[in-house]
């Protein structure tokens, strides 16, 4: 149980012993500092039901907490506002506690099945800037769930069985007609090697979908391919095996240098099975409707304040589209893996289309009422005139390109400040890569995911400020503390009051993780762990500069301030690697 829990505890049972509801009791930090570490705001809004004046109120809650031994000061502010201070022992205890927990204090809570959707990358596409935050923020969302005691599961969900599949089959097929995946009489075995690399694609990509819109032959060629391709064609169904597994390989080097890892690698080809006996259940149910000979479900509801149009789930020409495959995909999460949460980290613009999908499965039945459906939608990374990010030349930024560029600036960084000057190349190349990795991400997430922001690589790899590299910095500075105090026979100790406003600050910062975590997951918000990771290390910053922890000649003491510097380093690395930043050992 939390310190902010167990505070919350001791008023909530004043007033109930009061006959008044035991919420009223709730304890937050002190928005004044400087008068109080603990503040319960209740007695205000139980005074109305409880007939009595919120002062008085609040005298009779402090009267009735009765054992006041753990509290160096409980008085009434203002209208009623109870503030509260510690003694410097208890404190010490509580911390000394979390720093004894394999958990840093964290509890975990009851777990659900939960399915983070995050990155949607397209097949024979490369990575570009606009997947940087939906990949960033929905790791973080992932880690932060599962290290609270959920059931998480990561899937990627590929963009791979639309109109660009029948586009590219129709392109190779101009460019090399005599391979076998085009005759329709070969009956194999098909070449394991791939036809085609990933640069092949993606050079082909833009040219097809050109031809595809201004020839109408082409495209008509390219319908019929994808209608082939999905009813099961072999050579077509070998091709876009390959033209899948080029992509993957691609796609999740990047992923795998941003420390991205998904649990899935399911695309819209995986619920095709699903479509059409979805289909037909839905028009057998009624859910599903014919107009102007498309087939749609009508997800307006009575009081809306604005128009919802209907959601279409098959073309009037017979095709399926990807809100077909993310109904059906839905309904393969809840069959397959009995989802309770289904977590959606998309662009913000697409809210509409996930209001419209989320309606219709609802609808149809496809989920409960219990079962959570989010679009946690998120802004986009912009250029130094506030549009989204684009080279010199301006085309769309490649996200591979845009970690070389930062990771090159990290190493400049690294040099102008004078750090890691002396260790090997290869050491050198690995720090610069988790500080530019860290410099990108953190300021990526510092930021609210739903807000937009400009991608300022000088701001992002200071050593100053809000920062990763502040924050990578803190951590080394910590681990070097540790080190250098192992190397003198020293190790740390059980934690006890502190005598000093910097150690004491750095207690009171400790204690807000357990809060600061569960706050991010419930609210899916990854900017509250950066911000707080930033204030952490700036507080421990400051009790590095008051307390000379080697020099100090108290053995109790000394081996206290150790045990901080053990805990807070701890708590930190815990919080980076929610964010999915790596520490190096040194810098």
């Amino acid at each position: 149980m939390t310190l902010l829990s167990q505070l919350s505890d001791r008023f909530g049972d004043a007033f109930v012993s009061l006959g008044l509801d035991r919420a009223f009791g709730e304890v937050g930090i002190s928005q004044r500092p400087e008068l109080a570490q603990f503040q319960c705001n209740g007695a205000l809004p139980a005074a109305k039901p409880a007939g009595k004046n919120p002062r008085e109120l609040a005298d009779e809650v402090i009267a009735a907490i009765g054992d006041r031994a753990a509290f160096a000061d409980l008085s009434i502010a203002g209208p009623g506002f109870i503030n509260i201070t510690l003694t410097d022992d208890a404190l010490a205890d509580y911390v000394d506690g979390i720093a004894r927990d394999d958990r840093v204090g964290v509890p975990q809570v009851e777990p659900k099945k939960v399915v983070v959707d995050y990155g949607g990358p397209n097949v024979a596409k490369d990575l570009h800037v606009g997947h940087l935050r939906p990949a960033v923020i929905g790791e973080s969302a992932k880690r932060t769930l599962g290290f609270l005691g959920h059931d998480v599961i990561g899937d990627v969900h590929l963009g791979d069985w639309g109109a660009p599949m029948g586009q590219l089959i129709v392109e190779l097929s101009e460019r090399q007609p005599d391979l076998p995946y085009f005759d329709p009489l070969f009956t194999g075995p098909y070449p394991e090697e791939p036809p085609v690399g990933i640069d092949d694609l993606q050079e082909m990509y833009p040219i097809a979908a050109g031809k595809a819109k201004d020839d109408l032959a082409y495209r008509e060629r390219a319908s019929r391919a994808v209608v082939e391709l999905q009813d099961g064609r072999p050579g077509y169904r070998a091709l876009w095996q390959h033209f899948r597994d080029v992509s993957i390989d691609a796609i999740k080097a990047v992923y795998d240098r941003l420390g991205v890892h998904f649990e899935l690698w399911y695309g819209e080809s995986t619920i095709n099975h699903r479509l059409f006996p979805l289909i037909s259940r839905l028009v057998e149910d009624g859910v599903a409707e014919r107009s102007e000979g498309a087939l749609v479900i009508d997800v307006a509801r009575p009081g809306d304040t604005k128009e919802i149009p209907p959601l279409m789930m098959v073309k009037s020409d017979g095709a399926t589209l990807y809100t077909t495959w993310d109904v059906a995909t839905i309904e393969d999460r809840v069959e397959e893996f009995g989802a309770d949460v289904m977590l959606y980290f998309v662009d913000v613009r697409q809210g509409l289309h996930f209001e419209q999908v989320y309606r219709a499965v609802r609808k149809a039945g496809i989920v409960g009422p219990d079962v959570v459906l989010e679009h946690c939608g998120n802004g986009t990374v912009n250029g130094p005139d506030g549009k989204p990010f684009k080279t010199k030349e301006g085309g769309v930024m490649l996200l591979r390109d845009l970690i070389d560029q930062i990771v090159v600036r990290a190493a400049q960084r690294l040099d102008e400040n004078h750090l890691a000057e002396e260790y090997p190349a290869d050491e050198r190349a690995a720090i610069a890569e988790k500080v530019g990795l860290a410099a990108l991400k953190f300021g990526d997430l510092h930021n609210h995911r739903t807000s937009n922001y400009i991608f300022d690589i000088e701001r992002f790899t200071s050593f100053e400020g809000k920062t990763g590299p502040y924050l990578l910095y803190g951590a080394v500075r910590m681990k070097s503390i540790l080190r250098n105090a192992r190397d003198a026979g020293l190790a740390p100790g059980p934690i006890v009051a502190a005598t000093k406003d910097a150690e004491r600050n750095l207690m009171l910062q400790l204690i807000r993780l357990p809060e600061v975590v569960h706050r991010a997951g419930e609210l899916r918000a990854p900017n509250h762990l950066a911000e707080y990771a930033f204030e952490l290390t700036s507080d421990f910053s400051r009790f590095y500069e008051a307390c000379h922890i080697l020099r100090e000649e108290d053995a109790t003491r000394q081996t206290s301030w150790l045990g901080l510097v053990a805990l807070t380093l701890r708590s930190l690395e815990v919080l980076l690697d929610l964010m999915a930043i790596e520490v190096p050992e040194r810098m």
